[in-house]
């Protein structure tokens, strides 16, 4: 039975479908990037970040995006964690790790009655709106003067089932180690459960 799931989802530009390293997508939809080659599509559900790649293609390719790539200061990292706060308390979401890094987010979330991608387009939301809240939305340069900035958020999320309490304390202990192997400071969120590993 699932217990909890292990989710990561990025922010706009951080992981494109032809991603040296391999990619979950089945083609790439821009003619700009398609110039970098065809969609590297895998299947394995493991983390490709420690895949060997050519870096300088990867930059390359995310210089020709419709929108500059997202990569959030501090200060919005922050914004964000404050819009899940908001999310996990309307939404009763309880969250049991979390880590908001520049272009990506990890999230331990407990089973909920709502699909995991319906938890996480939540918690995209309630973020972006803290972002436009607080006036620091990371696209808000690009936005019309009648209209919201484009989408800071890549679509989709890469998620893990969990369906013991052996892999639920793996994942945990995963996602607070993931800022420190970043080389930031360790984060502590007021909206996590702590100390409820046990779920289900």
């Amino acid at each position: 039975m699932v217990r909890a799931s292990h989710v990561i989802f990025g922010t706009y530009g951080f992981w494109l479908p032809n991603d040296p390293r391999g990619s979950w997508s089945d083609f790439v939809g821009a003619w700009e990037l398609a110039r970098f080659g065809k969609a590297t599509r895998v299947t394995t559900r493991a983390s490709l970040a420690w895949r060997s790649h050519d870096m300088a293609a990867r930059l390359a390719a995310k210089k020709v995006l419709k929108y500059p790539f997202v990569r959030l200061t501090g200060r919005q990292a922050r914004a964000v964690g404050r819009g899940f706060g908001v999310a996990a308390e309307k939404g009763r979401i309880a969250i049991l790790a979390c880590s908001i890094l520049p272009e990506h987010v990890h999230l331990v979330l407990a089973r909920h009655r709502s699909k995991a991608e319906q938890v996480v387009n939540y918690l995209k939301g309630e973020a972006t709106r803290q972002l436009l809240k607080e006036g620091i939305h990371p696209l808000a340069d690009l936005a019309g003067s009648q209209e919201e900035p484009p989408q800071m958020w890549a679509r989709g999320a890469w998620k893990v089932f969990l369906n013991s309490q052996r892999d639920i304390r793996r994942a945990i202990d995963y996602v607070r180690r993931n800022p420190i192997e970043e080389g930031m400071p360790h984060q502590r969120w007021g909206f996590v459960v702590e100390g409820n590993e046990r779920v289900g």
